[in-house]
């Protein structure tokens, strides 16, 4: 199976692919250690996990975008002190992204800095998020507003996990790892694109897209973990993706929801002169698979360049997007919300939905 370490300015870190959770964790943890779980996966995956749940102490969470705030994680760094939890013991999260943001924010301020291993057990979690460092917590509507680099000290990934997931959770995986692949260049986008569908029925398929996934996104990190140069190139898709999340009340998953995002970003760029519109017609060709079945013809769009306004990336009144000129050539292109791109935005909404 796929190994491999990262370096990082925290503390380097190792990603395992896994076979058998349950004898990891107990030969992993240690006495002291909390598990910080999904309730989801905690009943979904009972047999493998209650013989280690019974032995430690352990947290459930709901693992919804409220957990995602400082009235979300209160309750869990509360309950975490009450219980005499210490800086020698150690987080482990056994989740999809939402329960790794939250264990990673709460490792990353309790006594300054805790120990914490993460489990992911989604395809996005497991092919994107798992690595670089990022935690993130939303503040009100907004997502991702708040957060800082605090990488775990080890990753297991057990593909095994996925087989309770819905069609639609796949997609929205499929989808986010989609733009590393656009990032790497033509010839990891044909691949990406031939062994799509593939990969959603066929694990061995599936685990070579989430190693090559994460093998192009350490590249990145290793040289900007701190997201300020390079790595910058990695939210192509977002700023558009994060707004279409917010405004359906997160009912478009966070992958598909980037998958509209990087369309929307070709099409920019497509205006712009940056790309040819055959480019943009060969990666919306995969995009329509990922996000087929689902509609974002109801969100307004004043409330979408409002959203648009917010984004983390943003310079003054300027929009920080990542465009398109090419494969392999994803770029940050500060770009005025003015009338031509309002009005391109509509042209979108109207046009390009059908």
């Amino acid at each position: 199976m796929y190994n491999f370490k990262i370096k990082s300015i925290v503390h380097d870190y190792g990603v395992q692919f896994i076979d058998d959770t349950q004898g990891v964790l107990l030969k992993e943890l240690k006495e002291g250690d909390v598990i910080i779980i999904d309730n989801k996966i905690k009943e979904l995956y009972k047999d493998l996990l209650q013989p280690v749940l019974d032995l430690y102490w352990h947290i459930g969470i709901d693992a919804s975008e409220k957990v995602k705030s400082y009235q979300g994680v209160m309750p869990i760094i509360e309950s975490l002190i009450d219980n005499g939890f210490r800086k020698n013991h150690r987080l482990i999260a056994i989740g999809g992204g939402i329960t790794q943001d939250a264990t990673a924010f709460i490792a990353s301020i309790m006594y300054r800095g805790v120990d914490w291993y993460f489990f992911p057990t989604s395809l996005l979690a497991q092919g994107d998020s798992c690595i670089g460092s990022k935690t993130s917590i939303n503040f009100n509507q907004y997502k991702n507003q708040l957060g800082g680099f605090y990488p775990p000290n080890q990753i297991f990934i057990n593909l095994e996990f996925l087989d309770t997931l819905s069609l639609w959770d796949l997609k929205s995986g499929m989808g986010e790892m989609c733009h590393y692949f656009i990032v790497s260049g033509e010839e990891d986008f044909t691949r990406f694109k031939n062994e799509y569908a593939q990969a959603l029925t066929d694990k061995k398929v599936l685990a070579g897209i989430i190693n090559r996934s994460l093998e192009i996104k350490k590249g990145y990190i290793e040289r900007d973990e701190f997201d300020k140069n390079e790595r910058l190139v990695f939210n192509y898709g977002h700023s558009f993706g994060h707004a279409i999340e917010s405004l359906t009340n997160y009912r478009i998953p966070h992958g598909i929801a980037v998958s509209y995002g990087m369309d929307m970003a070709n099409f920019v760029s497509v205006k712009l002169g940056y790309i040819d519109n055959s480019v943009r017609q060969n990666i919306r060709e995969l995009l329509k698979q990922v996000w087929e079945g689902t509609s974002i013809t109801d969100i307004s769009l004043d409330k979408f360049t409002v959203a648009l306004s917010k984004d983390k990336k943003n310079v003054g009144k300027t929009l920080g997007l990542i465009l398109n000129k090419g494969y392999g050539k994803i770029f940050k292109d500060l770009r005025p919300m003015d009338e031509q791109f309002v009005g391109w935005l509509n042209e979108y909404f109207t046009n390009e939905l059908n």
